[in-house]
């Protein structure tokens, strides 16, 4: 038995069809009636008087000297000059042009524009937030498993060049991580990490070391403490690690403090120059805490077996973590791509590959380069020094500019040790884009290019950095149109002032020729229709 609530899809064929010839037809409608309305007021001239109103505006407009109209051209250049300036702030600020923005804002919906939002009703409730929360996913901040030490490699850049290399919403970032990674429950605070929770929150790095001595005071064995003070008092690698192990003596059983200090342990002796130990250290790091993968502990593994040229070891890494259920970053894939461009890139040649063609091995390697730059576009340019290099944030955004700052600052000298590896990459990272010639429609091999990383990573990165920006904002057509609008206006004013007689001739020759094809039609009108028909319609 057929379901009564069913509609009947030949109804719904002709509702369809007739929606889209009325669609169809409008257009062509509204240029009916306008065509009527101008057949009208020119049958009515004469009742109207539009005659006797024309030749006293012609009249009026005579009159007018010279200096009127170097005034209001000048007036309209300086207008649309201020406009324009306004335009190019709000675009360098924001990344729109303000007066589309608000066109879109307050104009669509008069003009039928939230149809699409109308017909999407019945799933708004589900795809709508689903795809809101995907949004906040591309967009998230993540921890840099690699970040420097503040006391022993940040501060020392500030002493040396006066410039701070951390922004204050990252190192905000990194005050909450502390908080919630090492004082878990609030409701049970010690007199000592109710201390740490002030320290971790102050913005002035000396309030923030004074307040942990002051909980060391209080307890001799608050971990924590010595955390902070390892991470900022600590002006050298060495001091930082003894303070560091002596964090880890209090450490006790908590296991997020035990993780954290272990893994900054290793770090020292990676800077410090003993890898085969910082190796060690990180893979008894990862098997006795298998479930703490989201800390990303093995990027840190992947870095020092290639400082080693363990590579086997590193493909043995690669191929557990770089797997299609993971969340992906720039240390696997250009980690990957790196280690199938060393298998090919001694020998590579632009002219032999283009004379022979591209063996297999040649073409994986290729391949792992457009995968690496498709999830990152912005690493090229720093691997290849055609950008500098900064200090790397404490957080970072996936696919983002500070991703790249990040990933290039540790692995450069891993890529120039590969001979021939950067310039492969040179010579095959932009056929990338050919692939991919609408980032943020369509993706090729990762979901499509998220363009909120701009914003973020203008938080994240200093200020004296130039971000890198992918696809590049093409600039928006109210910016061109003012601009030319001014420099239109502007020419006019200066013309008008020197040749005041000639521009003269000049505008009424203009105008004469523009309305042409108005007298030619109405004379070709008065032929065509008889007199006494204008007559009567003069008439009415």
């Amino acid at each position: 038995m057929a379901d009564s609530s069913g509609v009947n899809p030949q109804s719904s064929g002709f509702t369809e069809k007739l929606k889209s010839w009325l669609c169809w037809s409008w257009t062509y409608i509204c240029a009916l009636w306008f065509a009527m309305v101008l057949t009208m007021v020119y049958a009515l001239r004469s009742p109207l008087k539009l005659q006797e109103t024309v030749n006293a505006a012609s009249v009026f407009l005579n009159t007018l000297t010279p200096k009127f109209y170097v005034a209001l051209t000048g007036t309209s250049s300086l207008i649309s000059g201020l406009i324009l300036i306004f335009e190019w702030w709000y675009f360098r600020k924001y990344g729109t042009s303000f007066i589309e923005q608000v066109s879109v804002s307050h104009l669509r919906p008069l003009l039928g524009g939230v149809e699409n939002s109308t017909s999407a009703g019945l799933f708004s409730s589900v795809n709508g937030d689903a795809e809101q929360r995907s949004n906040v996913a591309e967009c998230k901040v993540w921890r840099n498993p690699l970040n420097l030490f503040r006391g022993a490699e940040y501060s020392r850049y500030t002493w040396v060049t006066g410039k701070e290399p951390l922004t204050y919403y990252d190192m905000n970032l990194s005050a909450q991580d502390h908080q919630t990674f090492f004082l878990g429950d609030t409701q049970q605070l010690r007199p000592e990490d109710a201390l740490m929770q002030k320290a971790w929150r102050e913005r002035n790095p000396q309030a923030r070391i004074r307040t942990a001595y002051q909980a060391i005071e209080l307890n001799r064995e608050c971990a924590a403490a010595y955390v902070l003070l390892a991470e900022e008092e600590a002006t050298t690698i060495t001091e930082a690690e003894r303070l560091f192990k002596q964090a880890l003596k209090s450490a006790g059983k908590d296991t997020n403090l035990v993780v954290y200090i272990k893994r900054r342990i290793a770090m020292c002796a990676r800077k410090l120059g003993r890898i085969k130990e910082a190796v060690k250290m990180m893979r008894d790091l990862m098997k006795e805490f298998p479930l703490l993968g989201m800390l990303n502990i093995h990027e840190n593994l992947l870095e020092a077996l290639l400082e080693l040229q363990a590579y086997a070891d590193v493909q043995a890494v690669l191929a557990k973590y770089d797997d299609i259920s993971l969340p992906k970053s720039a240390t696997i894939c250009y980690t990957s791509a790196l280690l199938k461009a060393r298998a090919v890139s001694d020998k590579f040649s632009p002219e032999t590959a283009s004379r022979r063609g591209l063996s297999t091995a040649e073409m994986n390697a290729v391949e792992a380069i457009h995968r690496a730059v498709e999830f990152n576009p912005h690493v090229p340019k720093y691997l290849l020094e055609m950008k500098s290099l900064i200090l790397p944030p404490e957080h970072i955004l996936k696919r983002g500019d500070s991703e790249a700052v990040a990933y290039a600052f540790f692995h450069l000298q891993h890529w120039k040790r590969a001979e021939g590896a950067l310039n492969l990459l040179h010579c095959t990272w932009e056929g990338t884009f050919r692939i991919i010639p609408y980032p943020l429609e369509k993706g090729h091999l990762f979901y499509p290019y998220p363009g909120c990383t701009e914003t973020a990573d203008r938080e994240l990165l200093p200020s004296f950095h130039e971000v890198s920006v992918y696809p590049k904002k093409e600039l928006p057509f109210f910016i061109l149109f003012t601009a030319g609008l001014c420099s239109f206006c502007a020419m006019l004013a200066m013309l008008t002032h020197q040749f005041p007689e000639l521009m003269g001739v000049f505008v009424k020759a203009f105008f004469s020729t523009l309305f042409a094809p108005l007298g030619f039609f109405a004379d070709k009108m008065e032929s065509f229709m008889p007199s006494c028909l204008w007559h009567q319609l003069t008439n009415v």
